[in-house]
């Protein structure tokens, strides 16, 4: 097989790369990203291309898949840029695929297509996938989502999988997340868990976590099985304020869900973090999803527990974790991050 895997240079991305490095039954891969990275991955080569800018078809030529991945969550505040590489980015990406008559499109969605759903119980993939109105991440997932409907209306002879996976986390990854979603203040050093002494028990804070490398054994599966339409990845157990106290040995401390939304409002109009309060907006919206039909029909089974990939990622961030390629470096930030703090904390590119 020949894959090519767009947005390879970053959290799942790179995971993406190793796994498919490891199959045997995958010849080559094409890694494209909009940055060239370091990195040097067996069976791959790098392609420098925007998905929002760039012509794609002739890097699709050949393929006998192809892994879309490529997503903005930063600049926050710049909602045309993100729409322009989430969405217009995504559409060309399709319009690529089906131009370069790629057999096999396996696209990264994500829990946040999800509508408001359930805390108390699973939810099969067949809960509605309208997004979150306040979130633009949910919106945006939410409209690739009704763009891909369409495309495999049109291109029925295509085979179109699309994974939702929960929070997504690995070492690795842990200085690109804590630049794009905690930003630069926040004290590496400090994010061990006998230092963070309180978790937040707030009405519906119940998430899904999975490792990277589990997702990323999910899209080589994916590739393989004879399967088309959406599957939920995630892995056990459910997170919650009580499953955090203990994990971390921190007490909880109740507060409205209004209080969180109100802080988290506060500090991004301040500058002092880069997330918008769309964000909690959504992790307390978002159903649970029940992951039968990944373990049933791709025989994905995680390796990781969704506790060992967010202990993981704080030790990570502790320790200033990454990679060597532009969005995981964790020189990426700048000398004291003070290219992060020149953004104007989610303000440009």
């Amino acid at each position: 097989m020949r894959i090519v895997v767009v947005g390879a240079s970053g959290n799942v991305g790179t995971s993406v790369l190793a796994a498919l490095a490891a199959d045997s039954d995958v010849e080559s891969v094409v890694g494209i990203a909009r940055r060239r990275p370091q990195l040097e991955v067996p069976k791959t080569k790098w392609v420098a291309a925007d998905v929002a800018a760039d012509e794609l078809t002739p890097h699709f030529r050949d393929a006998d898949a192809v892994i879309h991945l490529a997503w903005a969550i930063q600049p926050s505040r710049d909602q045309q840029t993100l729409r322009r590489i989430n969405v217009e980015g995504s559409a060309r990406v399709f319009e690529a695929v089906a131009g370069a008559d790629v057999p096999v499109l396996v696209y990264a969605s994500s829990v946040g297509a999800y509508s408001e759903g359930p805390k108390d119980r699973a939810v099969d993939e067949s809960w509605p996938a309208r997004g979150i109105p306040t979130s633009f991440y949910a919106r945006h997932k939410a409209e690739v989502e009704s763009l891909l409907d369409e495309f495999e209306a049109r291109h029925e002879r295509i085979r179109v999988v699309r994974l939702r996976p929960g929070l997504i986390f690995k070492r690795e990854a842990a200085s690109e997340i804590r630049r794009y979603f905690a930003g630069p203040l926040l004290p590496s050093r400090l994010v061990r868990d006998h230092l963070i002494p309180v978790v937040p028990d707030v009405p519906r804070l119940r998430f899904q976590a999975v490792h990277a490398d589990d997702v990323a054994q999910a899209y080589r599966l994916a590739l393989k099985a004879d399967v088309r339409g959406a599957f939920n990845i995630a892995s056990e157990p459910v997170l919650d304020p009580a499953q955090l106290a203990d994990l971390l040995g921190a007490r909880r401390v109740k507060v409205p869900a209004g209080v969180l939304r109100g802080a988290a409002a506060a500090t991004w109009r301040l500058r002092l973090q880069p997330t918008p309060p769309g964000w909690v907006d959504m992790a307390l919206a978002v159903p649970i999803m029940d992951t039968s039909r990944a373990r049933t029909e791709l025989g994905w089974k995680p390796a990781f527990s969704s506790a060992d990939a967010l202990l993981e990622l704080l030790d990570g961030i502790r320790t200033s974790r990454g990679f060597p390629t532009p969005p995981l470096d964790p020189s990426s930030g700048g000398p004291m991050r003070s290219r992060e703090l020149a953004t104007g904390v989610g303000g440009r590119p």
